[in-house]
């Protein structure tokens, strides 16, 4: 028995010494393929091997690493962020001196004396591995950062099945590796291949590069990195998982203080700094990486609106899965239009409406700037993911279910505006040359089948031709007002800032179809549920029976708020890649789209609607503190209510009611934080919820005084 054993282990001696000799002509290979290349170019004679070794390829394309992108608000605070691997790349010199000294130290003690492979670390390794059964790598910094963006590009482009990992390496790996990381020194210094190295290597799941490591482990920039945590991050990367400081302190500590050991040694630090920072404990301070819109830091759905803006849009990406790709791995800034302080009052405001309800009832507020577009703030009371006592839903309450082109918004789809579609019916009788005091006969309550409605375009009423002009094109029989006593003639003004239906409908009989189309064109109203146009020549569309989303309408009033000037919603200032180089936005999209005497017409009216009409309970100190005009809106069946309010600063839409169950629940009878309502109406709710907000938020953006309409808008009052 003995003498076989004896004879097993001089085999093995045998075998290992055989190994020995054999991986040590490699490694004279690679000395000289490395250290004598003009022999080889003069002509010299050089075995097969160094042939082999030189006809490797050597191209390397170092691409950037996927890289976290960051959505920001217009003045910098952070929205959310998308990743795959949580990276942020920075600059060697925004590093920690300590980083570098101790990644040097404990990985590649010679980094700056090697040329990418380290001829004495390879036969060190070659001799412990062979004559003592040991496993080392003698891997240089180099050829890991070769390993990390090969890996990484196979990553990007879907393979990530071709992953090679260090234990997996076959000889022929490692000389491919070897001769790329040799190549790489040739093109770039020590230091570009080191700052490579320190942003791509893996230190934790959610945590790639020194950045995201400094920040998850100890919740500071990695440029101010101690020398103990330095040491410890550097440690880590060796084994994340073995030396995790959270899973496995002890391991972490040895490893850590191994790492110090080495950087002491080679002069880095001196031994007064080495004992203080052996005498600290792990001392992590975990900041848990969260990304994507369900994890934003404000504002949840209007960051999963623009990140739907950019899978939407062909500049990001060929299609959804590339534009996908370029979202969570390309690094990208996204700077938004939208403004935290808004953005705060906004969430807090629907919150106290109605955030926890049972009935699930919802609230929901946007703001649109005049003149400009911008979508100051979107805030609903609901969470994007299911918390016990908490009303939750995906389904964005302010915008459209789609685009115009088709593509999904998530968007709930709109919601009736009942009453607050009657301005722009108000605002074509003005733009008819009508007075807003001219007098209208609000006690007709029918038009049956062939009454005269006028259309010029030739469009479809009810199924009819409207160029047979006096055939019966629909029937509008029995008009309900919200309030008895309003059946009767009234000025045109009186008739909207109280919304009486009768009024809307007295107008609409003496004007062009055409010219009410035009003028809800000319504003961007469209069906929050497929963005087709709103059919005006619908009778029912006069008192808002089609869905239009919050964000449109807000848009819609803001064309008043600004003398007549639309611009179409926008989400997106800026976009620039990972280099700071811009890539497609949204510019203001504005055109003139309405008389300036016919917005300052509904302007005036709206004023009133405040002071005197229909929303003077909602809360008068509003009207007090600045300019402002509102209309109030309720559906039929009152599951939609809402107010549109605006200063010459600020358009907001105000939304109370059925926000998920297609405006099926009436209503009525429900309750709402420990208030009883029999029925509820545009000024009771949704009207509180816009003043409330807006007191806190209008002095925010200039808040001038409506500029008055001309004398020949406004007529004569009636006697």
């Amino acid at each position: 028995m003995a003498r076989r054993s004896l004879l097993s282990r001089f085999r093995t001696f045998l075998a290992r010494m055989l190994g020995f000799v054999l991986l040590s002509g490699i490694c004279g290979v690679l000395v000289a393929a490395f250290l004598v290349p003009q022999i080889a170019a003069a002509g010299t004679a050089v075995s097969g091997s160094i042939s082999f070794f030189n006809g490797l390829p050597t191209e390397l394309a170092v691409q950037p690493p996927a890289q976290t992108t960051r959505m920001l608000a217009a003045d910098g605070k952070v929205i959310a962020t998308f990743y795959e691997e949580n990276r942020v790349r920075i600059p060697l010199k925004d590093m920690s001196p300590y980083v570098k000294d101790a990644i040097v130290a404990i990985e590649d003690s010679r980094f700056y004396e090697h040329g990418g492979v380290d001829a004495q670390g390879v036969l060190r390794a070659l001799t412990s591995n062979l004559t003592q059964g040991e496993r080392q790598g003698a891997s240089t910094l180099t050829q890991q950062y070769v390993t990390n963006v090969a890996n990484e590009a196979r990553i990007s482009s879907g393979r990530e099945d071709e992953v090679i990992l260090s234990g997996q390496k076959n000889i022929g790996d490692k000389l491919r590796e070897m001769r790329l990381a040799i190549a790489l020194e040739r093109k770039f210094t020590k230091d570009q291949i080191l700052e490579g190295y320190l942003n791509i290597v893996f230190f934790n799941r959610t945590a790639y590069g020194i950045e995201a490591a400094a920040q998850y482990f100890y919740s500071v920039p990695a440029s101010k990195l101690n020398l103990p945590q330095a040491a410890l991050l550097a440690g880590l990367v060796n084994s994340p998982s073995f030396y995790d400081p959270v899973a496995n302190p002890e391991n972490s500590l040895a490893r850590r203080n191994q790492v110090l050991d080495a950087m002491l040694s080679q002069g880095k630090i001196t031994k007064k700094q080495h004992d203080a920072a052996v005498a600290t404990g792990v001392g992590v301070k975990i900041r848990p990486s969260r990304q994507g819109c369900a994890a934003a830091a404000m504002a949840p759905y209007f960051c999963d609106y623009v990140s739907h803006l950019i899978l939407n849009n062909p500049a990001f990406g060929a299609d959804t899965e590339a534009r996908e790709q370029r979202l969570r791995r390309g690094g990208l800034t996204i700077t938004t239009t939208l403004d935290s302080r808004l953005q705060a009052a906004a969430q807090a405001q629907v919150n106290a409406t109605a955030g926890a309800n049972p009935d699930k009832w919802g609230a929901s507020l946007v703001t649109v700037q005049p003149l400009t577009g911008r979508v100051l703030a979107m805030a609903q009371n609901t969470v994007f993911l299911a918390q016990r006592g908490k009303f939750d839903s995906q389904l964005n309450f302010n915008v459209d279910a789609k685009d115009p082109n088709g593509n999904d918004l998530n968007g709930a789809g709109g919601f009736q505006p009942g009453s607050t579609m009657k301005p722009f019916t108000f605002a074509e009788w003005l733009h008819q040359a009508r007075a807003m005091t001219e007098v209208v006969d609000a006690s007709r309550r029918e038009y049956p089948l062939g009454f005269r409605w006028r259309s010029s375009c030739g469009k479809v009423i009810g199924g009819y031709s409207t160029k047979q002009r006096r055939a019966g094109l629909e029937v509008a029989d029995d008009l309900q007002n919200a309030s008895p006593g309003y059946y009767r003639k009234m000025p045109a003004d009186y008739g909207l800032y109280n919304s009486i239906n009768t009024a809307t409908f007295a107008e609409a009989a003496q004007l062009d179809f055409c010219g009410i189309q035009n003028m809800v064109n000319s504003v961007g109203l469209r069906s929050g549920l497929d963005g087709t146009p709103i059919s005006m020549h619908q009778l029912g569309n006069l008192l808002g029976g089609t869905s239009v989303s919050p964000m449109s309408m807000a848009a819609a009033f803001a064309t008043f708020a600004a003398d007549g000037r639309y611009c179409a919603p926008i989400a997106i200032l800026r976009v620039a890649d990972f280099a700071g180089r811009a890539l497609p936005h949204q510019d203001p999209d504005c055109r003139d789209a309405v008389d300036p005497n016919v917005a300052r017409g509904v302007n005036k009216a709206l004023q009133d609607m405040l002071n005197k009409g229909s929303g003077v309970y909602i809360n008068p100190k509003v009207q007090s503190r600045v300019p402002v005009a509102a209309k109030t809106g309720t559906n039929n069946s009152n599951s939609a209510t809402w107010v549109l309010g605006y200063t010459t600063g600020l358009a907001t839409a105000s939304f109370f009611g059925d926000a998920l169950e297609g405006q099926q629940r009436p209503g009525k009878n429900l309750t709402v934080n420990g208030k009883f309502y029999s029925r509820i109406d545009g000024y009771m709710i949704a009207g509180p919820q816009w003043a409330n907000y807006m007191l806190k938020v209008a002095r925010l953006y200039p808040a001038k005084a409506f500029p008055k309409p001309p004398a020949s808008i406004v007529g004569k009052p009636a006697k």
